[in-house]
């Protein structure tokens, strides 16, 4: 059976990503990470979808780069800001994540021998973080085919973004269409430990914004 490591952080997109990937017919490997994010209840929601969609296995890596500081979901001293519709890189942008946790689900889709990762990545309605750009992923790809034994060998792993050029409408409509059961998942970079969503920061009002344009009943659980 043909695989992909899906990068799955317990949100929206990447859910979508997962359905995604299980209705082509992968066998599903789903990748999480602990990096020092302020709150666990996306990774609590990693952990129920995983068992949902019947992942074939599902690693939780835990990271330090919380530890580093210099992102609002990670450093205690910065404020996770509200929505200010601000076009500036925001302050809950994390240095190089996508980079990190793109390098270690390479490295296991090497060891899996699986053909794809799949990265819930939008360059329409996203937050402005630099490596969420088709630029970024091209780069990446060209990257990662230079840098694995099993690429050289001429079976090369592919960045799949399937909502990289999708509206959170369309992601949204997409997910609703395999099945996705939106209320589990969790997207606030505020939320409670009981997933309760803040409905005010970049995330609250991106998924809320997706809903409504979707004319899709928004399930999520707000304070």
């Amino acid at each position: 059976m043909k695989k992909a490591v899906i990068l799955l952080s317990g949100g929206l997109d990447s859910t979508t990503c997962l359905a995604l990937a299980r209705s082509e017919g992968y066998e599903c490997y789903a990748l999480s990470f602990d990096y020092g994010q302020k709150h666990n209840s996306e990774l609590n929601a990693a952990k129920k979808i995983s068992r949902q969609f019947n992942t074939k296995r599902h690693e939780i890596v835990t990271l330090s780069i919380g530890n580093l500081g210099g992102s609002a979901l990670t450093d205690d001293n910065i404020s996770v800001p509200d929505f200010n519709g601000s076009k500036e890189i925001p302050l809950t942008y994390v240095p190089a994540r996508n980079t990190i946790m793109l390098s270690i689900a390479l490295g296991w889709a090497e060891i899996l021998d699986a053909d794809n990762i799949y990265i819930g990545v939008s360059a329409v309605d996203y937050s402005g973080y630099p490596d969420c750009r088709p630029e970024y992923i091209n780069a990446f790809r060209e990257m990662a085919n230079l840098a694995t034994k099993k690429s050289i060998e001429g079976k090369p792993i592919n960045i799949v973004t399937p909502l990289i050029n999708l509206s959170k409408a369309e992601t949204t409509k997409l997910g609703v269409s395999l099945g996705v059961d939106y209320s589990e998942t969790v997207s606030c970079y505020k939320a409670t430990d009981d997933g309760l969503a803040c409905g005010k920061c970049d995330s609250c009002h991106l998924r809320k914004k997706g809903f409504e344009e979707a004319n899709t009943p928004d399930p999520t659980r707000y304070i």
